[in-house]
Order: C-alpha cells, then structure tokens, then sequence
C-alpha cells in the first residue's frame, strides 16, 4: 500500500483518543464541554469515559485505575479540594493533562463580581425555580405539539408557525430545555389556524419557512421512512412546495410575525435565534430576522 493511500485511509478512519470526564454531578456540563472542543477537530473522535457523582476517595480511585489504563485528557469539574488535589497530583504522576474546564470562568466571575465561589458541590443541577421551569415547559411543548389545545396556547412564551418539515417539534424541545414553554402550529394548505392565535398578545408568535429544495428532500425521506403514500402529491411536487412557501411568507408578512428560514440553520440556530427575538419583545425591541 502506498504512503498515499495510507494518508487516504487514515483520514477516512480518524484519529481516536481517550478523554476521561471526572464529575461530582451529573456530568452534563463535560460532556458538553468535550464534544465542542473535540467538534474543532476533523478526524479527531474522542473515546469518552465518564465517571459521575464522584464524591468519595473510593470513587475516585476507580475512575484514577480506569485513567492510567487508557492514558488520554482529563477533564474534571470537582469541587472538593482534597478530591481536586488527589486527581491532580496522580494525573501529573501519570504524565496526563488534568484540566478543571470550569477554572478560568469561575475565577473571571469571581474577580469581577468581587464575591467568594462557592464550594458547594454539583451546585450547578440543584432541584431549584429553573429546573421545574425547564421540565414544566418540557411537559407543555409535549401536550402542545403539532396545534394540540389551542384553546391554552395564551400560556405560551413562543408558538411556532411553519409549513410541514420546518423543525418545529425539535425546536420547541430545544426551547423547553431553556426553560421556554413553546408550542406549534401547522401551516397547511387550505387549513385555517386556530381562531385563538388572532387574539393572542403576550406569546411571541415566529413562522418558520425552508427552501423549496430543503423541504422536498426531508419530505420524501420522511414518507420513505414511514412507508406511507397516503399524503397528497402537492406535498412534494416542486411547483406546489415553491407556492406553499411564497403563501406562507405572504401570511406571515400579513400577520407581522418575524420569519426564520431554516433551510441553513441547526435547531440550536434557529432556537437562538428565537431566543433573541423573545428578549427583544420582552425589552419592546423586537424586529425581524
């Protein structure tokens, strides 16, 4: 085999290495961490080991066996200074890089708002006010899919209008995981809203378009993978889909409702983007996209 197409299947394959995640919680906020800085590498595919709710020597030393028998980074969020200092020191005996992801940020926040860190552990995912927040909205973009009781959308913070295959659902997931209670609503050819919307003030109300192109592609992979045929063929036929989205843009223009196209944005894009809209109507800002 030449050095070439050892270059070829090298790059097709990756490069893995090991990265360790030592947390004294739930390891949420690491494991976020790594995959970003990992995302900033191509070929690069990291082998994760987590180890959670690392509160005692005993657990610690599992996780340290573990460590020096798949030598790779690691990072930690432990709070407990003699459990901190313990996984350092061996982490250098070892010749492995230790890293406490949350240190430069604390320590910025500690400087600048003048105030002690706390030592609190796993202080980040307490059961507190924002944490029934987020599973409350996550139980309202549930029941309030798809134009579900449309009789109780004035409880909602956003509604999403868009055509069919516009991420709606996802997105409103993605929401209620900020702690925003979101619902959606279909747009479809030849169907009317629900009369409610008409009436609505507080919610901030955003329609979602795609391109054509977009929408026929997700379209068909979707009744693809359904196996279904009962849809009508103006659901992808291109010259129906173009006309579906100019109707949709004209409605929303109508309406006044800020418009997203999602055709080249991730649902995270799209949800900050929807985020930013709601901060600017609750500042009396708001404009469009």
């Amino acid at each position: 085999m030449t050095s070439d197409s050892l270059k070829t299947l090298s790059s097709k394959i990756g490069t893995y290495f090991h990265v360790h995640l030592v947390s004294d919680s739930t390891g949420e906020t690491l494991n976020a961490l790594a995959k970003a800085a990992a995302a900033r590498f191509e070929g690069i595919l990291p082998i994760e080991h987590i180890y959670v709710l690392i509160r005692s020597p005993k657990q610690l030393e599992r996780a340290l066996v573990e460590i020096e028998s798949f030598p790779g980074i690691v990072l930690h969020t432990i709070v407990d200074s003699e459990l901190r200092t313990n996984l350092e020191i061996r982490c250098r005996e070892l010749d492995i890089p230790s890293i406490g992801v949350l240190d430069p940020m604390v320590v910025a926040f500690s400087r600048y708002l003048g105030a002690a860190v706390s030592k609190r552990i796993g202080a980040q995912h307490n059961l507190d006010n924002e944490y029934f927040e987020r599973i409350e909205a996550l139980n309202y973009a549930i029941a309030h899919d798809d134009g579900a009781l449309a009789d109780r959308l004035a409880q909602a913070e956003v509604i999403l209008v868009g055509v069919s295959r516009t991420s709606k659902t996802p997105t409103c997931i993605y929401l209620a995981h900020r702690g925003i209670k979101a619902a959606n609503i279909p747009l479809v050819p030849g169907r009317p809203l629900p009369e409610e919307i008409d009436n609505l003030t507080e919610p901030l109300i955003v329609g979602l378009i795609a391109s054509p192109e977009r929408l026929i592609s997700i379209r068909k992979n979707r009744l693809l993978s359904l196996n279904n045929d009962d849809r009508p063929s103006t659901y992808t036929d291109t010259e129906a889909v173009r006309n579906e989205i100019i109707a949709a843009r004209r409605f929303f223009e109508r309406k006044e409702w800020p418009v997203i196209d999602v055709t080249r944005r991730s649902i995270e894009e799209t949800s900050a983007a929807i985020i930013s809209l709601l901060n600017e109507k609750r500042t009396g800002r708001l404009g469009g996209i």
